[in-house]
């Protein structure tokens, strides 16, 4: 080593010279934005180091921080889940109370509005029994219910009380296969037996084939059965087929169609009136506003309406034709011209010719004139008042004075 650097010692002393007067120079020459170059020569040398540092620092950070130190994300991912859980429970929970509340506000609304006398009952089990359709309810012989009373919700029937307890009661549905009640018809009123099938509908039997029954149509309850009050909604018909000797009418209960939870129990019943399938749906009677008012005869405002119905009389309604055709019909008869009937030559009518129409009668009981009134009309047949002197009415006549001048003669 201390052979080369004697061997080489001039250019390296030369070199090293150079470089300190570079430096030098660096140090001492500024560019156009005031910097010295050693120090733009530095930042240029040390900025890519330090950003490889920084790079490989801040992959580490993040590593470490995501991938090593993770013992508190597992706790807070289970603290994440167990408050889902119970926003969920809580979201179920106020759904139910809601849909309590509805169901509540509708049976207090039955039993306001019916005159039959009911007791709210809540479902509390199913009755064992793999082709029975019962359920228990919380409403006994303390209650007032008894055995064979009917039991319904605000959609319809349910079902009819088939055993009670001092506490309890067992209530058949409609949907068993031994179930029974008295049917009519809305529309057509086709009476007939509402039976249960043992699944989710019911059928109508004994209704003859000559029986009009159309699908979508209600039944209601008809009150023959001595159990069901005359007026409860049933069900719709679903499905109508030709049968031999009677007709197979299948018909959805509406009773359970939104689930059995709270029930009515009649404790004493009333019959109702059956509604009129006529006047609900698209058959009800849509309202009309009256006609607008007819348009002033610009040619003739004295004259009335030709459409006018007279005093006393209804109103009658009348169109624009109608009143262009009676118009018409005036002007023929003034010119004793008939319409569609012109011989060769025939002058047309003269459809300018204005209808001298006489002014409509007093009442009777129409107030009597007034002076004022009164002169001028006795000035006109030649009477004279003289002045400062007051002239008492003259007397009406049932016939009006004819008047002194011809009526002009209608136009050919």
């Amino acid at each position: 080593m201390d052979t080369l650097l004697n061997r080489y010692r001039n250019i390296t002393v030369l070199l090293l010279v150079i470089f300190a007067q570079l430096v030098l120079l660096a140090y001492q020459v500024k560019n156009d934005r005031d910097v010295r170059l050693i120090r733009m020569w530095a930042v240029i040398s040390v900025t890519p180091v330090a950003r490889a540092i920084e790079f490989v620092r801040d992959g580490v950070t993040h590593f470490t921080g995501n991938y090593v130190f993770l013992k508190d994300a597992q706790a807070e991912n289970r603290r994440m889940q167990k408050q889902l859980g119970e926003l969920k429970l809580e979201n179920q929970y106020l759904k139910n109370e809601l849909s309590t509340a509805d169901r509540a506000q509708a049976l207090a609304a039955l039993q306001a509005h019916s005159p039959s006398r009911m007791v709210a009952a809540r479902v509390v089990g199913a009755a064992t029994g793999g082709t029975s359709k019962a359920v228990f309810v919380d409403r006994g012989t303390v209650n007032g219910v008894e055995k064979g009373m009917a039991v319904v919700t605000p959609d319809g029937i349910v079902g009819k009380v088939l055993a009670v307890y001092p506490n309890a009661s067992l209530v058949l549905l409609v949907t068993d296969s031994v179930f029974a009640a008295g049917v009519v018809s809305q529309k057509n009123h086709v009476r007939g037996v509402l039976k249960g099938s043992g699944f989710g509908n019911c059928r109508v039997d004994y209704v003859q084939p000559e029986d009009k029954v159309e699908v979508g149509e209600w039944f209601y309850t008809s009150g023959d059965d001595r159990i069901f009050p005359k007026g409860m909604p049933a069900g719709k018909v679903t499905a109508v087929r030709p049968g031999s000797p009677f007709q197979e009418v299948l018909v959805d209960p509406s009773g359970n169609e939104k689930g059995l939870e709270e029930v009515l129990i009649v404790l004493q019943a009333v019959h109702q009136e059956i509604p009129d399938g006529k006047s609900t749906g698209a058959d009800a009677p849509v309202y009309l506003a009256p006609p607008p008012p007819a348009a002033p005869d610009t040619e003739n405002p004295s004259a009335a309406s030709p459409t006018a119905a007279p005093a006393g009389a209804a109103p009658v309604i009348g169109t624009d034709a109608d009143r262009l055709r009676e118009r018409y019909k005036e002007i023929g008869e003034a010119q004793k011209h008939k319409f569609g009937e012109g011989a060769p030559g025939t002058k047309p009518p003269d459809f300018n010719l204005k209808i001298e129409r006489p002014a409509p009668a007093s009442a009777p009981n129409a107030a009597p004139p007034s002076a004022n009134s009164a002169a001028p009309a006795a000035a006109g047949s030649g009477s004279t008042t003289p002045a400062g002197t007051s002239s008492a009415p003259a007397p009406r006549t049932a016939t009006p004075p004819a008047s002194t001048q011809p009526a002009p003669a209608p136009r050919q």
